[in-house]
């Protein structure tokens, strides 16, 4: 079975069923996952000129283009431990339980892939949410590591103090190499939504999380590609694409299901 069909385990959805069953009315909201590039289309063939990189996508592989240039993604994996939705109304998130300021869905740590290739959207799971405007989505890139993570590490020992598992082949000027890289990144993201998310009673509602995997591996002035390996710990462009990473993450309503807002608000 593919890896990216399947994003959630059976264990989390239940998880996430759960945090909402004491709201009596409410519609069904979607979370997808997504890594098309912003602005353009599913797949292209080699678009735009300067330093914006051509993404091509084909069978279950995205290529990144820059110049002589080029990334090949076979896999793109990454450790997810909390999601929530903020209401409109609330200043902020808090450890009240029940204030109705944030629809909070408690996962431990999750192994999720990122659609690549042609697939625009996977869906990840479907949960009953309260009626509501929600503005923000929240969630933490998790760094397994801990007591509390053995049972995930027990059954992806890869992922031992790892977040982020990319795997794919990196060509400079023709001189190609296979690459693995890893990070260790820990961090909690907060991404706005630019149109608030609306949940109505009965109306099914679908939020895209999209992750632009085409800006990871950019250099500091994004004119060229760095190869994925030197970012790995300890290497000289460690840092630079961590924060690229932290960076790449958008929120949207997708109700198409084409990997873009619907709101037309694509950034």
């Amino acid at each position: 079975m593919n890896s990216r069909a399947s994003l959630l385990s059976a264990p989390i959805v239940a998880v996430l069923l759960a945090a909402c069953s004491d709201s009596n009315s409410g519609g069904t909201l979607t979370l997808n996952l997504s890594a098309v590039r912003p602005g353009a289309p599913a797949a292209s063939a080699g678009f735009g000129g300067g330093a914006s990189p051509a993404v091509v996508t084909a069978g279950d592989t995205t290529m990144i283009v820059l110049g002589n240039d080029t990334i090949i993604l076979r896999s793109v994996e990454l450790v997810l431990r909390e999601i929530e939705l903020k209401r409109v109304e609330a200043a902020g998130c808090d450890s009240v339980a029940e204030n109705g300021d944030c629809e909070e869905f408690e996962t431990g740590s999750t192994l999720v892939s990122l659609p690549l290739g042609a697939t625009a959207i996977d869906a990840v799971v479907s949960v009953n949410a309260p009626a509501g405007m929600y503005d923000k989505l929240e969630f933490k890139i998790h760094k397994p590591e801990s007591s509390d993570d053995a049972a995930f590490i027990a059954a992806n020992p890869a992922f031992d103090g790892i977040s982020i598992r990319v795997t794919g082949t990196y060509s400079q000027a023709g001189t190609r190499s296979d690459f693995t890289y890893t990070s260790d990144l820990d961090a909690s993201q907060e991404v706005e939504l630019a149109t608030p998310l609306t949940v109505s009673d009965g109306v099914p509602a679908n939020v895209t999380l999209r992750v632009d995997v085409s800006t990871w591996f950019l250099n500091a002035g994004g004119t060229a590609l760095v190869n994925p390996a030197s970012a790995n710990k300890g290497q000289p462009n460690e840092g630079l694409v961590k924060d690229n990473i932290e960076g790449s993450f958008d929120a949207f309503r997708d109700d198409n299901h084409d990997g873009h807002d619907d709101d037309g608000v694509d950034h």
